[in-house]
């Protein structure tokens, strides 16, 4: 009873009140898949990217922390090749930090902070963090390479201004379904679904 109101009170908070480059939403109509998508942040590699995330809600939930996984591959110390996060926040005490005061929006922006800056202390992926400390410069083209061939979406068309402001982002999800929408009167537009 406590997971159910709980979640519907976080997922009306996620709807109106996001966390800048970060959208949540259910996943057809289980409350506990959640879907989730954060912008890859100014300045890292990882820029330009659209990265998806899965989110399932335990039983337990808030008193266990969510399981969420990257669906989109990404090229980073903290995160395996099939998704996993090694972040504090999503594992118990003694080990981790999850906390009931913690929520979905909490954590999703603590994810895109880690996208930011990597832990290589605490590694998930040993190799990629050697390269993280020791040869900086591969580790970001590797990571760029990444995000340009499996997180950035395939749109022609100019959205090199609409990266000025976060609050820019709505207008150029119009500005981006319209241009789809234009294509689709001539042939249909190719998408990328991840």
């Amino acid at each position: 009873m406590q997971k159910a109101s709980r979640l519907k009170r976080e997922l009306q908070m996620l709807s109106t009140e996001p966390p800048p480059g970060i959208t949540c939403w259910q996943s057809e109509e289980q409350m506990d898949d959640l879907r989730a998508q954060i912008v890859g942040g100014t300045g890292t590699p990882y820029e330009g990217g659209l990265f998806s995330l899965e989110v399932k809600i335990p039983d337990r939930y808030p008193f266990e922390p969510p399981k969420i996984r990257f669906l989109t591959p990404i090229y980073h110390p903290n995160i395996d090749n099939s998704g996993r996060i090694c972040h504090d926040a999503l594992k118990l005490p003694p080990k981790g930090a999850w906390k009931p005061s913690l929520n979905i929006s909490t954590v999703l922006t603590s994810i895109q902070l880690l996208m930011a800056e990597p832990n290589p202390d605490d590694p998930l992926m040993a190799d990629i963090s050697s390269e993280f400390k020791y040869n900086k410069q591969l580790f970001m083209e590797k990571a760029r390479k990444w995000t340009k061939e499996h997180a950035v979406q395939k749109i022609t068309g100019d959205v090199e201004d609409d990266k000025e402001n976060a609050s820019d982002q709505k207008a150029a999800s119009r500005k981006r379904e319209a241009l789809g929408a234009q294509k689709e009167v001539g042939e249909p537009a190719k998408r990328t679904c991840v």
